[in-house]
């Protein structure tokens, strides 16, 4: 049972009722007791007339996968098995992250019918979100009081990572088709296959003329070549302490998983071989062996859940991942942070070992907010923040500095830009016949 707001309004409106039968002479006890034993009634009755809510029975129509940040809707279908009208409120019990308004839904359904209620989700973060039950309101009458009910009817929906850099996907896939010699530019260099012969026009390098060709033909003949194909591109995402820094709007797992996914988008389309980790300081996902079409869904399906841990990452360990996923990579790209010089020693540590192997790639997410703190000279908080920020900023570049002379490359940019970026230095890396 429940009461709405009405009853009180109506004890409230008795008291000028007590106060004017008082002055009648009429007893107040007696007065105030005739009042309220009448309120009692109204809720009694309105309680009696509610229809009766077990004989309500609900489903849930739920999508398995939503992406965070998109809209999506689910169905709650309540059936009236009852013998009279349900009116009344539903609430259905999403936890705060899954988006859902909190205002109460009304419905109104006749004996032996089903009526279907859409609940619009909007997730505001990845992994798993349920819902355990719904609580139904049935009004009485009058709409003094009713019954209510918590009726446990679970589900859950996993939110996958937005993918929101995917709209830089068709330039840099036009860049790739530019190199394979779909267009009329072509690529020639060190480390490339061949792909085709073709006439000269002025302006080719004359170093790419196939003479025996040219003698064979009668004219002369250009040979054409493409990008290298069928690389191994292992993708490794630091889920340490480290990734649970705020970057712009989120966190920097976050801008890393875009970069992932933007990267490996890229890399299929070009024929090669994505691997994907993200360890600490055990493996939290994996994801090897899969190509074609099939590798996103596996990749946001494992990203899905992970959130970061407040642990150091033991990147010796991370780095036996990369030789047992594959042995001979062509590029590995780390996606960690570069920004503190103590957190920084035992990475630093350890990557000589990979970069002497292999062709590395380090990518991290900043906040751009730092560099806005370092002009603010407003009073002493300001000049305090400021110099924190240039701190900051100061060992980020010492850190930087330290990869590179190792032989890895640092691509250090805000969480909107990274992905497009670190993109952009595979296509390069594609074009000079480096991978």
């Amino acid at each position: 049972m429940y009461l709405s707001g009405r009853i009180a309004a109506a004890i409230a409106a008795g008291i000028p009722v007590v106060v004017l039968a008082t002055a009648a002479g009429f007893n107040a006890w007696a007065a105030t007791s005739a009042w309220l034993l009448l309120c009692i009634l109204v809720v009694a009755g309105d309680v009696i007339s509610a229809a009766n809510l077990r004989a309500v029975r609900v489903q849930r129509k739920a999508p398995a996968r939503v992406r965070r940040d998109i809209r999506a809707e689910t169905e709650l279908v309540l059936t009236n098995n009852g013998t009279r009208i349900l009116r009344g409120l539903v609430r259905d019990a999403w936890q705060p992250t899954a988006g859902v308004s909190p205002q109460r839904i009304p419905i109104d359904i006749p004996p032996q019918h089903t009526h279907t209620l859409v609940v619009p989700l909007l997730p505001r973060r990845r992994g798993r979100i349920s819902s355990g039950f719904i609580v139904v309101r049935s009004s009485g009458f009058l709409g003094f009081a009713g019954r209510q009910r918590r009726m446990n009817s679970a589900v859950s929906v996993v939110a996958l990572p937005p993918f929101h850099s995917q709209r830089h996907l068709p330039s840099r896939v036009a860049r790739l088709r530019e190199l394979d010699g779909n267009t009329s530019v072509q690529v020639r260099g060190p480390g490339t296959e061949f792909d085709s012969l073709r006439e000269y026009v002025r302006g080719d390098d004359v170093r790419s003329i196939d003479w025996r060709a040219t003698a064979r033909a009668g004219t002369t003949m250009l040979r054409t070549w493409r990008p290298e194909r069928d690389r191994h591109i292992v993708i490794v995402v630091d889920s340490g302490r480290t990734a649970a820094a705020r970057v712009g709007d989120g966190v920097r797992l976050d801008a890393a998983m875009e970069t992932a996914l933007l990267l490996s988008a890229l890399a299929t389309r070009a024929g090669d071989h994505v691997h994907l980790v993200m360890f600490d300081r055990v493996v939290r996902a994996r994801v090897s062996g899969v190509d074609g079409s099939a590798l996103l869904p596996a990749l946001v399906e494992a990203m899905a859940p992970i959130e970061a841990r407040l642990i150091d990452t033991d990147w010796d360990a991370a780095f036996a991942q990369v030789r047992r996923l594959t042995n001979r990579p062509s590029l590995v790209v780390l996606l960690t942070a570069q920004d503190e010089i103590e957190a920084s020693r035992g990475f630093l540590g350890s990557l000589p070992a990979l970069s002497s192997r292999t062709r590395v790639i380090v990518a991290s997410a900043t906040d751009d907010s730092v560099v806005a703190a370092t002009q603010s000279r407003g009073d002493a908080a300001a000049v305090y923040r400021a110099a924190a920020a240039e701190r900051s900023l100061r060992d980020a570049a010492a850190v930087g500095t330290a990869i590179s002379r190792t032989g890895a490359e640092t691509v250090v940019a805000g969480p909107e830009e990274l992905p497009p970026r670190v993109a952009d230095r595979y296509i390069a890396l594609k074009s000079a016949g480096l991978l």
